[in-house]
């Protein structure tokens, strides 16, 4: 078993997709600006402001949310919430709609990693099934749709069960603490209040034109 401590101190998931998602939002959005320029000069520029509101939307539906595994515990950064799982707080990992971390206290879903659909579930392979953290399998070696590593809940449970398993085995985990430890549960203002106000300044602009 390797060492913890050796270990990266965080490591972060995100679906594979999102660079893609992001990607085509800002490509497309350029692209539509750079025409608006071409053929209406500075004005057409102004008017089509509102669209980088295209780009900054996936931003933040598909490039902040992540699944944050460190030392001290796991964050599931969400486009509205970002909950703080502390390693004491956690005594179970879901993969049956979505990576889900259960607590004493509740349940928490991370929006960046949800389980394969019908396609996703026929692409899985023997391979996806092996080398799996020990608390994945199920009776008789069973494994969830959820929990392949090829699925975007695969790969998230593995890096919070393989980090768990290994602080547990080191001893580094209060188990007596489990039920006093909560998680921390925060609303993204700086989106929810950030996006309302680049809108309302967005249009203001193509307003002028």
């Amino acid at each position: 078993m390797p060492n913890p401590q050796s270990e990266p101190e965080t490591e972060v998931f995100r679906p594979r997709t999102t660079k893609w998602f992001v990607g085509v939002a800002a490509v497309l959005t350029a692209a539509a600006m750079v025409s608006a320029v071409w053929t209406g000069g500075f004005g057409g520029l102004l008017a089509t402001a509102p669209l980088l509101l295209i780009p900054a939307g996936a931003a933040w539906l598909f490039w902040y949310p992540s699944v944050r595994v460190s030392g001290s515990g796991v964050t599931l950064a969400n486009p509205f919430r970002t909950i703080e799982v502390p390693w004491a707080a956690l005594i179970y990992v879901d993969t049956k709609f979505a990576l889900k971390l259960v607590t004493p206290k509740g349940s928490y879903t991370a929006w960046a990693a949800p389980a394969p659909g019908v396609w996703g579930t026929h692409q899985g392979k023997p391979e996806h099934l092996r080398n799996l953290p020990g608390t994945t399998y199920g009776a008789g070696g069973s494994v969830r749709p959820g929990d392949l590593s090829n699925t975007d809940s695969g790969q998230a449970a593995r890096l919070v069960r393989g980090r768990w398993e290994q602080l547990v085995n080191a001893g580094l985990i209060d188990t007596d603490q489990t039920e006093a430890t909560r998680a921390s549960v925060g609303i993204n203002w700086r989106w929810l209040l950030g996006l309302p106000v680049l809108a309302a300044v967005l249009f203001a602009l193509a307003g002028t034109a």
